[in-house]
Protein backbone atom coordinates (compact mmCIF):
# COMPACT_ATOMS: atom_id res chain seq x y z
CA UNK A 1 0.00 0.00 0.00
CA UNK A 2 1.14 3.58 -0.74
CA UNK A 3 0.14 7.22 -0.46
CA UNK A 4 -1.30 8.91 -3.54
CA UNK A 5 -0.10 12.49 -3.98
CA UNK A 6 -0.42 14.68 -7.09
CA UNK A 7 -1.10 11.73 -9.34
CA UNK A 8 1.71 9.49 -8.08
CA UNK A 9 1.88 6.51 -5.72
CA UNK A 10 4.67 6.67 -3.16
CA UNK A 11 5.67 5.52 0.29
CA UNK A 12 6.33 7.85 3.18
CA UNK A 13 9.16 10.31 2.53
CA UNK A 14 10.68 9.05 5.79
CA UNK A 15 10.37 5.42 4.77
CA UNK A 16 8.40 4.68 7.95
CA UNK A 17 5.55 2.18 7.90
CA UNK A 18 2.72 1.15 10.21
CA UNK A 19 1.10 -2.26 10.65
CA UNK A 20 -2.52 -3.17 10.13
CA UNK A 21 -3.66 -6.25 12.04
CA UNK A 22 -6.50 -8.58 11.08
CA UNK A 23 -9.07 -8.10 13.89
CA UNK A 24 -10.40 -11.65 13.47
CA UNK A 25 -7.03 -13.30 14.08
CA UNK A 26 -4.75 -10.67 15.58
CA UNK A 27 -2.23 -11.42 12.81
CA UNK A 28 -0.48 -8.94 10.52
CA UNK A 29 -2.62 -8.09 7.50
CA UNK A 30 -0.67 -5.34 5.74
CA UNK A 31 1.93 -2.60 6.17
CA UNK A 32 1.20 0.94 5.06
CA UNK A 33 3.05 4.29 4.92
CA UNK A 34 3.35 6.55 7.95
CA UNK A 35 3.10 9.82 6.05
CA UNK A 36 5.10 12.83 7.22
CA UNK A 37 4.06 16.46 7.42
CA UNK A 38 6.03 17.06 4.24
CA UNK A 39 3.95 14.39 2.50
CA UNK A 40 0.73 16.02 3.73
CA UNK A 41 1.93 19.47 2.65
CA UNK A 42 2.63 18.16 -0.85
CA UNK A 43 -0.85 16.62 -1.00
CA UNK A 44 -2.46 19.90 0.07
CA UNK A 45 -0.40 21.87 -2.48
CA UNK A 46 -1.45 19.42 -5.20
CA UNK A 47 -5.11 19.79 -4.25
CA UNK A 48 -4.86 23.57 -4.28
CA UNK A 49 -3.14 23.59 -7.68
CA UNK A 50 -5.81 21.31 -9.15
CA UNK A 51 -8.76 23.23 -7.74
CA UNK A 52 -9.35 25.85 -10.44
CA UNK A 53 -9.27 23.41 -13.36
CA UNK A 54 -11.44 20.89 -11.50
CA UNK A 55 -14.05 23.51 -10.68
CA UNK A 56 -13.94 24.86 -14.23
CA UNK A 57 -14.64 21.37 -15.56
CA UNK A 58 -18.28 21.77 -14.58
CA UNK A 59 -20.59 19.64 -12.47
CA UNK A 60 -21.80 17.54 -15.39
CA UNK A 61 -18.33 16.16 -16.15
CA UNK A 62 -17.49 15.82 -12.47
CA UNK A 63 -20.67 13.77 -12.07
CA UNK A 64 -19.67 11.53 -14.98
CA UNK A 65 -16.35 10.72 -13.31
CA UNK A 66 -18.10 9.86 -10.04
CA UNK A 67 -20.54 7.61 -11.88
CA UNK A 68 -17.72 5.89 -13.75
CA UNK A 69 -16.03 5.21 -10.41
CA UNK A 70 -19.34 3.85 -9.11
CA UNK A 71 -19.65 1.48 -12.07
CA UNK A 72 -16.08 0.25 -11.65
CA UNK A 73 -16.66 -0.37 -7.95
CA UNK A 74 -19.94 -2.14 -8.68
CA UNK A 75 -18.24 -4.42 -11.19
CA UNK A 76 -15.55 -5.40 -8.68
CA UNK A 77 -17.63 -5.30 -5.53
CA UNK A 78 -16.55 -8.74 -4.33
CA UNK A 79 -12.98 -7.44 -3.98
CA UNK A 80 -14.15 -4.67 -1.67
CA UNK A 81 -16.38 -7.01 0.32
CA UNK A 82 -13.46 -9.38 0.97
CA UNK A 83 -11.27 -6.44 1.95
CA UNK A 84 -13.85 -5.21 4.47
CA UNK A 85 -14.11 -8.67 6.00
CA UNK A 86 -10.34 -8.89 6.41
CA UNK A 87 -9.67 -5.27 7.38
CA UNK A 88 -12.69 -4.52 9.55
CA UNK A 89 -13.86 -7.97 10.66
CA UNK A 90 -17.30 -7.55 9.13
CA UNK A 91 -19.48 -10.57 8.55
CA UNK A 92 -20.19 -11.10 4.81
CA UNK A 93 -23.77 -9.84 4.77
CA UNK A 94 -22.71 -6.60 6.47
CA UNK A 95 -19.74 -6.19 4.15
CA UNK A 96 -22.16 -6.52 1.25
CA UNK A 97 -24.48 -3.94 2.80
CA UNK A 98 -21.59 -1.51 3.14
CA UNK A 99 -20.64 -1.89 -0.51
CA UNK A 100 -24.30 -1.27 -1.37
CA UNK A 101 -23.95 1.93 0.65
CA UNK A 102 -20.86 3.00 -1.29
CA UNK A 103 -22.66 2.53 -4.60
CA UNK A 104 -25.77 4.31 -3.34
CA UNK A 105 -23.83 7.31 -2.02
CA UNK A 106 -21.98 7.78 -5.30
CA UNK A 107 -25.20 7.46 -7.29
CA UNK A 108 -27.15 9.81 -5.07
CA UNK A 109 -24.66 12.67 -4.98
CA UNK A 110 -23.76 12.40 -8.66
CA UNK A 111 -27.44 13.03 -9.35
CA UNK A 112 -27.06 16.63 -8.15
CA UNK A 113 -24.97 17.51 -11.21
CA UNK A 114 -27.31 20.30 -12.39
CA UNK A 115 -29.27 20.88 -9.21
CA UNK A 116 -26.92 23.16 -7.30
CA UNK A 117 -28.68 26.47 -7.79
CA UNK A 118 -28.27 30.02 -6.60
CA UNK A 119 -30.65 32.93 -6.23
CA UNK A 120 -31.22 36.44 -7.54
CA UNK A 121 -32.24 39.04 -4.99
CA UNK A 122 -33.66 42.44 -5.87
CA UNK A 123 -31.37 45.40 -5.32
CA UNK A 124 -32.40 48.86 -4.15
CA UNK A 125 -33.65 49.74 -7.64
CA UNK A 126 -35.17 47.72 -10.47
CA UNK A 127 -31.86 47.75 -12.39
CA UNK A 128 -29.81 46.42 -9.52
CA UNK A 129 -29.58 42.72 -8.74
CA UNK A 130 -27.70 40.60 -6.24
CA UNK A 131 -26.58 37.31 -7.77
CA UNK A 132 -25.95 34.59 -5.20
CA UNK A 133 -23.79 31.72 -6.43
CA UNK A 134 -23.04 28.51 -4.57
CA UNK A 135 -19.35 27.88 -4.96
CA UNK A 136 -16.97 25.25 -3.52
CA UNK A 137 -14.71 25.97 -0.57
CA UNK A 138 -11.50 24.75 -2.20
CA UNK A 139 -9.28 22.16 -0.52
CA UNK A 140 -11.19 19.71 1.68
CA UNK A 141 -9.53 17.57 4.35
CA UNK A 142 -11.59 14.38 4.70
CA UNK A 143 -10.89 12.25 7.77
CA UNK A 144 -12.76 8.95 7.75
CA UNK A 145 -13.48 6.41 10.52
CA UNK A 146 -12.70 2.72 10.76
CA UNK A 147 -16.19 1.39 11.52
CA UNK A 148 -17.54 1.94 7.99
CA UNK A 149 -14.30 2.60 6.15
CA UNK A 150 -15.68 2.37 2.62
CA UNK A 151 -19.13 3.92 3.01
CA UNK A 152 -17.80 6.95 4.88
CA UNK A 153 -15.17 7.56 2.21
CA UNK A 154 -17.90 7.58 -0.45
CA UNK A 155 -20.15 9.82 1.65
CA UNK A 156 -17.41 12.45 1.89
CA UNK A 157 -15.76 12.17 -1.52
CA UNK A 158 -18.94 12.26 -3.60
CA UNK A 159 -20.41 15.60 -2.41
CA UNK A 160 -17.00 17.24 -2.05
CA UNK A 161 -15.91 16.33 -5.59
CA UNK A 162 -19.31 16.88 -7.23
CA UNK A 163 -19.45 20.46 -5.94
CA UNK A 164 -15.98 21.25 -7.29
CA UNK A 165 -13.77 20.89 -4.23
CA UNK A 166 -10.48 18.99 -4.26
CA UNK A 167 -9.69 16.51 -1.50
CA UNK A 168 -6.92 15.25 0.74
CA UNK A 169 -8.23 11.99 2.21
CA UNK A 170 -6.84 10.63 5.47
CA UNK A 171 -8.43 7.35 6.55
CA UNK A 172 -8.22 5.82 9.99
CA UNK A 173 -5.00 3.94 10.66
CA UNK A 174 -7.15 0.95 11.55
CA UNK A 175 -8.64 0.75 8.04
CA UNK A 176 -6.44 2.32 5.34
CA UNK A 177 -6.79 -0.48 2.78
CA UNK A 178 -10.37 0.09 1.63
CA UNK A 179 -9.63 3.80 1.13
CA UNK A 180 -6.70 2.99 -1.14
CA UNK A 181 -8.90 0.55 -3.08
CA UNK A 182 -11.57 3.20 -3.66
CA UNK A 183 -9.03 5.87 -4.65
CA UNK A 184 -7.63 3.48 -7.27
CA UNK A 185 -11.11 3.12 -8.74
CA UNK A 186 -11.48 6.90 -9.01
CA UNK A 187 -8.15 7.03 -10.81
CA UNK A 188 -9.35 4.34 -13.18
CA UNK A 189 -12.46 6.48 -13.73
CA UNK A 190 -10.28 9.34 -14.93
CA UNK A 191 -10.07 11.77 -12.04
CA UNK A 192 -7.33 14.35 -12.83
CA UNK A 193 -4.13 14.35 -10.82
CA UNK A 194 -4.12 16.45 -7.70
CA UNK A 195 -7.91 16.44 -7.36
CA UNK A 196 -7.94 13.44 -5.01
CA UNK A 197 -4.99 12.69 -2.75
CA UNK A 198 -4.51 9.97 -0.13
CA UNK A 199 -2.24 10.13 2.91
CA UNK A 200 -2.07 7.47 5.62
CA UNK A 201 -0.65 7.64 9.11
CA UNK A 202 -1.43 8.39 12.71
CA UNK A 203 -3.79 11.25 13.38
CA UNK A 204 -1.60 12.38 16.26
CA UNK A 205 1.30 12.88 13.87
CA UNK A 206 -0.28 14.24 10.68
CA UNK A 207 -3.94 14.90 11.54
CA UNK A 208 -3.35 18.15 13.43
CA UNK A 209 -1.12 19.43 10.65
CA UNK A 210 -3.68 18.58 7.99
CA UNK A 211 -6.70 20.24 9.62
CA UNK A 212 -4.78 23.36 10.69
CA UNK A 213 -3.08 24.00 7.34
CA UNK A 214 -3.78 27.47 5.95
CA UNK A 215 -4.76 26.09 2.52
CA UNK A 216 -7.45 23.77 3.89
CA UNK A 217 -10.84 25.53 3.73
CA UNK A 218 -13.14 22.75 4.93
CA UNK A 219 -12.65 19.79 7.25
CA UNK A 220 -15.10 16.87 7.26
CA UNK A 221 -14.56 14.21 9.89
CA UNK A 222 -16.46 11.26 11.34
CA UNK A 223 -15.03 9.97 14.59
CA UNK A 224 -14.92 10.46 18.33
CA UNK A 225 -16.11 13.56 20.12
CA UNK A 226 -12.67 14.06 21.64
CA UNK A 227 -11.06 14.07 18.19
CA UNK A 228 -13.73 16.45 16.92
CA UNK A 229 -13.09 18.89 19.74
CA UNK A 230 -9.38 18.79 18.98
CA UNK A 231 -10.06 19.47 15.29
CA UNK A 232 -12.22 22.47 16.22
CA UNK A 233 -9.34 23.94 18.16
CA UNK A 234 -6.74 23.29 15.47
CA UNK A 235 -8.91 24.43 12.56
CA UNK A 236 -9.99 27.63 14.26
CA UNK A 237 -6.73 29.39 13.36
CA UNK A 238 -7.84 29.49 9.71
CA UNK A 239 -11.61 29.57 10.34
CA UNK A 240 -12.03 26.40 8.27
CA UNK A 241 -15.59 25.18 7.74
CA UNK A 242 -16.30 22.06 9.84
CA UNK A 243 -18.56 19.07 9.26
CA UNK A 244 -18.22 16.83 12.32
CA UNK A 245 -20.20 13.64 12.98
CA UNK A 246 -19.08 12.47 16.39
CA UNK A 247 -20.29 10.26 19.22
CA UNK A 248 -23.68 8.71 19.89
CA UNK A 249 -25.52 7.05 22.75
CA UNK A 250 -28.80 6.02 21.19
CA UNK A 251 -31.76 5.19 23.45
CA UNK A 252 -34.00 2.33 22.30
CA UNK A 253 -37.51 2.66 23.75
CA UNK A 254 -39.99 -0.21 23.72
CA UNK A 255 -43.40 1.03 24.86
CA UNK A 256 -46.11 -1.18 26.34
CA UNK A 257 -48.12 -1.34 23.10
CA UNK A 258 -45.17 -2.17 20.84
CA UNK A 259 -45.03 -5.04 18.37
CA UNK A 260 -42.58 -7.08 20.44
CA UNK A 261 -41.26 -9.28 17.64
CA UNK A 262 -40.47 -6.30 15.39
CA UNK A 263 -38.91 -4.46 18.31
CA UNK A 264 -36.72 -7.49 19.08
CA UNK A 265 -35.59 -7.87 15.47
CA UNK A 266 -34.76 -4.19 15.25
CA UNK A 267 -32.93 -4.21 18.56
CA UNK A 268 -30.74 -7.14 17.53
CA UNK A 269 -29.81 -5.14 14.44
CA UNK A 270 -29.44 -1.77 16.18
CA UNK A 271 -27.23 -3.17 18.94
CA UNK A 272 -25.13 -5.88 17.32
CA UNK A 273 -24.80 -4.62 13.72
CA UNK A 274 -21.07 -4.21 13.10
CA UNK A 275 -20.48 -5.60 16.61
CA UNK A 276 -22.01 -2.48 18.14
CA UNK A 277 -19.36 -0.31 16.52
CA UNK A 278 -21.70 2.29 15.06
CA UNK A 279 -22.56 5.87 15.96
CA UNK A 280 -26.26 5.00 15.69
CA UNK A 281 -25.98 1.77 17.71
CA UNK A 282 -28.60 1.22 20.41
CA UNK A 283 -26.66 1.71 23.64
CA UNK A 284 -29.46 2.25 26.17
CA UNK A 285 -32.58 0.09 26.37
CA UNK A 286 -35.73 1.43 28.04
CA UNK A 287 -38.70 -0.96 28.23
CA UNK A 288 -42.08 -0.21 29.77
CA UNK A 289 -42.49 -1.98 33.10
CA UNK A 290 -45.63 -3.81 31.97
CA UNK A 291 -43.68 -5.81 29.38
CA UNK A 292 -40.14 -5.53 30.75
CA UNK A 293 -39.77 -9.10 32.01
CA UNK A 294 -41.31 -10.72 28.94
CA UNK A 295 -39.35 -8.58 26.53
CA UNK A 296 -36.03 -9.08 28.30
CA UNK A 297 -36.44 -12.85 28.42
CA UNK A 298 -36.98 -12.92 24.67
CA UNK A 299 -34.14 -10.47 24.00
CA UNK A 300 -31.64 -12.41 26.11
CA UNK A 301 -32.70 -15.70 24.49
CA UNK A 302 -32.19 -14.26 21.00
CA UNK A 303 -28.86 -12.70 21.97
CA UNK A 304 -27.55 -16.04 23.22
CA UNK A 305 -28.23 -17.58 19.81
CA UNK A 306 -26.02 -15.10 17.93
CA UNK A 307 -23.02 -16.81 16.35
CA UNK A 308 -19.58 -15.34 17.02
CA UNK A 309 -16.18 -16.29 15.64
CA UNK A 310 -15.09 -16.79 12.04
CA UNK A 311 -16.69 -13.79 10.24
CA UNK A 312 -17.56 -16.01 7.29
CA UNK A 313 -19.97 -18.00 9.45
CA UNK A 314 -21.01 -15.55 12.17
CA UNK A 315 -23.63 -12.98 13.10
CA UNK A 316 -21.22 -10.86 15.14
CA UNK A 317 -17.62 -10.17 14.19
CA UNK A 318 -14.66 -8.94 16.25
CA UNK A 319 -13.95 -5.49 17.62
CA UNK A 320 -11.53 -3.42 15.57
CA UNK A 321 -8.41 -3.75 17.77
CA UNK A 322 -7.10 -4.80 21.16
CA UNK A 323 -7.73 -1.37 22.69
CA UNK A 324 -11.41 -1.55 21.76
CA UNK A 325 -11.64 -5.02 23.28
CA UNK A 326 -10.02 -3.87 26.52
CA UNK A 327 -12.30 -0.82 26.73
CA UNK A 328 -15.39 -3.01 26.32
CA UNK A 329 -14.14 -5.43 28.97
CA UNK A 330 -13.63 -2.54 31.39
CA UNK A 331 -17.16 -1.19 30.90
CA UNK A 332 -18.62 -4.59 31.79
CA UNK A 333 -16.22 -5.09 34.69
CA UNK A 334 -17.21 -1.73 36.18
CA UNK A 335 -20.91 -2.52 35.79
CA UNK A 336 -20.54 -5.89 37.51
CA UNK A 337 -18.44 -4.33 40.24
CA UNK A 338 -21.19 -1.82 41.01
CA UNK A 339 -23.76 -4.58 41.44
CA UNK A 340 -25.43 -4.54 38.04
CA UNK A 341 -26.67 -7.91 36.78
CA UNK A 342 -25.17 -9.39 33.61
CA UNK A 343 -27.99 -11.29 31.92
CA UNK A 344 -25.84 -12.82 29.16
CA UNK A 345 -22.31 -12.46 27.83
CA UNK A 346 -19.85 -10.52 29.92
CA UNK A 347 -16.64 -12.08 28.63
CA UNK A 348 -14.64 -13.17 25.61
CA UNK A 349 -15.77 -16.29 23.74
CA UNK A 350 -13.64 -19.43 23.79
CA UNK A 351 -12.52 -19.86 20.20
CA UNK A 352 -10.07 -22.30 18.71
CA UNK A 353 -7.49 -22.09 15.96
CA UNK A 354 -6.48 -18.81 14.33
CA UNK A 355 -9.54 -17.00 15.64
CA UNK A 356 -8.46 -17.52 19.25
CA UNK A 357 -6.28 -14.43 18.86
CA UNK A 358 -9.07 -12.25 17.47
CA UNK A 359 -10.64 -9.30 19.26
CA UNK A 360 -13.99 -10.94 19.97
CA UNK A 361 -16.41 -10.16 22.80
CA UNK A 362 -19.68 -11.92 23.52
CA UNK A 363 -22.91 -9.98 22.92
CA UNK A 364 -23.74 -8.71 26.39
CA UNK A 365 -26.95 -7.54 28.06
CA UNK A 366 -26.89 -5.88 31.48
CA UNK A 367 -29.81 -5.14 33.79
CA UNK A 368 -28.66 -1.72 35.03
CA UNK A 369 -31.00 0.55 36.98
CA UNK A 370 -28.38 3.25 37.45
CA UNK A 371 -29.01 6.04 34.91
CA UNK A 372 -25.69 7.67 35.83
CA UNK A 373 -23.57 4.55 35.30
CA UNK A 374 -20.96 4.34 32.56
CA UNK A 375 -23.17 1.85 30.72
CA UNK A 376 -25.85 4.54 30.35
CA UNK A 377 -23.67 7.63 29.97
CA UNK A 378 -20.50 6.73 28.05
CA UNK A 379 -20.29 5.59 24.44
CA UNK A 380 -19.29 1.91 24.61
CA UNK A 381 -18.86 1.17 20.89
CA UNK A 382 -19.06 -2.56 21.43
CA UNK A 383 -21.65 -5.39 21.69
CA UNK A 384 -22.88 -4.32 25.15
CA UNK A 385 -26.20 -2.77 26.18
CA UNK A 386 -27.76 -1.80 29.49
CA UNK A 387 -31.49 -2.12 30.13
CA UNK A 388 -33.96 -0.42 32.47
CA UNK A 389 -37.69 -0.63 33.05
CA UNK A 390 -39.63 2.64 32.87
CA UNK A 391 -43.12 3.50 34.05
CA UNK A 392 -44.08 6.85 32.54
CA UNK A 393 -43.60 8.57 29.19
CA UNK A 394 -42.25 11.70 30.84
CA UNK A 395 -39.67 9.59 32.65
CA UNK A 396 -38.44 7.83 29.50
CA UNK A 397 -38.16 11.13 27.61
CA UNK A 398 -36.17 12.63 30.48
CA UNK A 399 -33.85 9.65 30.64
CA UNK A 400 -33.41 9.47 26.87
CA UNK A 401 -32.38 13.12 26.68
CA UNK A 402 -30.04 12.66 29.63
CA UNK A 403 -26.94 12.23 27.49
CA UNK A 404 -23.97 14.23 26.23
CA UNK A 405 -24.79 12.94 22.75
CA UNK A 406 -27.76 13.38 20.44
CA UNK A 407 -27.42 11.45 17.19
CA UNK A 408 -29.87 8.53 16.83
CA UNK A 409 -32.82 7.29 18.87
CA UNK A 410 -35.44 4.54 18.50
CA UNK A 411 -39.07 4.18 19.57
CA UNK A 412 -41.46 1.24 19.20
CA UNK A 413 -45.14 1.97 19.74
CA UNK A 414 -48.47 1.56 17.94
CA UNK A 415 -49.87 4.80 19.31
CA UNK A 416 -49.68 7.86 17.05
CA UNK A 417 -49.83 10.33 19.92
CA UNK A 418 -46.90 8.66 21.64
CA UNK A 419 -44.91 8.63 18.41
CA UNK A 420 -45.49 12.28 17.54
CA UNK A 421 -44.94 13.47 21.08
CA UNK A 422 -41.60 11.64 21.12
CA UNK A 423 -40.68 13.22 17.79
CA UNK A 424 -41.35 16.63 19.32
CA UNK A 425 -39.61 16.11 22.66
CA UNK A 426 -36.63 13.85 21.98
CA UNK A 427 -33.46 15.85 21.36
CA UNK A 428 -31.80 13.75 18.70
CA UNK A 429 -30.95 14.36 15.07
CA UNK A 430 -32.64 11.09 14.09
CA UNK A 431 -35.61 9.22 15.51
CA UNK A 432 -36.46 5.80 14.06
CA UNK A 433 -40.07 4.87 14.85
CA UNK A 434 -40.98 1.18 14.53
CA UNK A 435 -37.91 0.52 12.39
CA UNK A 436 -34.14 0.24 12.70
CA UNK A 437 -31.52 2.26 10.78
CA UNK A 438 -29.33 2.95 9.05
CA UNK A 439 -29.78 6.47 7.74
CA UNK A 440 -30.60 6.98 4.06
CA UNK A 441 -28.66 9.03 1.53
CA UNK A 442 -31.64 11.34 1.13
CA UNK A 443 -31.88 11.92 4.90
CA UNK A 444 -29.81 14.55 6.70
CA UNK A 445 -27.50 12.74 9.13
CA UNK A 446 -26.94 15.18 11.98
CA UNK A 447 -27.14 15.42 15.75
CA UNK A 448 -27.38 17.53 18.90
CA UNK A 449 -24.96 18.32 21.72
CA UNK A 450 -21.56 16.60 21.56
CA UNK A 451 -22.53 14.63 18.46
CA UNK A 452 -21.01 17.47 16.44
CA UNK A 453 -22.04 20.07 13.90
CA UNK A 454 -23.17 20.11 10.30
CA UNK A 455 -24.32 16.92 8.70
CA UNK A 456 -24.25 14.63 5.70
CA UNK A 457 -26.83 13.33 3.26
CA UNK A 458 -29.70 14.99 1.36
CA UNK A 459 -29.58 18.37 -0.36
CA UNK A 460 -28.60 19.83 3.00
CA UNK A 461 -25.51 17.63 3.01
CA UNK A 462 -24.55 18.81 -0.47
CA UNK A 463 -24.87 22.42 0.62
CA UNK A 464 -22.39 21.80 3.45
CA UNK A 465 -19.70 21.69 0.76
CA UNK A 466 -20.58 25.00 -0.92
CA UNK A 467 -20.92 28.60 0.23
CA UNK A 468 -22.83 31.57 -1.10
CA UNK A 469 -20.92 34.15 -3.10
CA UNK A 470 -22.70 37.44 -3.74
CA UNK A 471 -22.27 39.57 -6.88
CA UNK A 472 -23.89 43.03 -6.94
CA UNK A 473 -24.80 44.31 -10.42
CA UNK A 474 -26.15 47.63 -11.74
CA UNK A 475 -27.08 47.32 -15.42
CA UNK A 476 -28.86 50.66 -15.89
CA UNK A 477 -25.96 52.24 -17.76
CA UNK A 478 -26.73 55.54 -16.03
CA UNK A 479 -24.22 57.73 -14.27
CA UNK A 480 -24.14 56.98 -10.57
CA UNK A 481 -24.94 59.73 -8.10
CA UNK A 482 -23.43 58.98 -4.72
CA UNK A 483 -24.34 61.43 -2.00
CA UNK A 484 -21.07 61.01 -0.13
CA UNK A 485 -18.97 61.74 -3.23
CA UNK A 486 -18.79 65.39 -4.41
CA UNK A 487 -19.60 65.95 -8.07
CA UNK A 488 -16.96 68.69 -8.41
CA UNK A 489 -14.23 66.10 -8.06
CA UNK A 490 -14.79 64.95 -11.66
Amino acid sequence: MKNYIDGEWAGSSSGAVLEKMNPSTGELLEKFPAATRDDVARAIDAAESAFESWYSLGSKERSRIILRARDIISGKREELEKLLIAENGKVPVQAGEEVDGVIDQLSYYAGFERKITGEIAEGDTSTRKILQYRVPYGVVAALTPWNFPAAMVARKLAPALLTGNTVVLKPSSDTPLSSEWIVRKFIEAGIPKGVLNLVTGKGSEIGDFLVSHSKVSLVTMTGSTETGQRIMQKASANMARLILELGGKAPFIVWKDADIKNALKSLIWAKFWNSGQSCIAAERLYVHEDIYRTFMEKFVAATKKLRIGDPQHSDVGPLINMKALETTEQFVKDAAGSGQKILTGGNKPKLEGKFSGGYFYLPTVIDDADQKSGIFQEEIFGPVIGAQSVSSFDDVILKSNDSRYGLASYLFTKDQKTAFEAAERMRFGELYINMPGPESSQGYHTGFRLTGQGGEGSRNGIEEYVKLKNVYVDYSGKELHLGSVREDLF
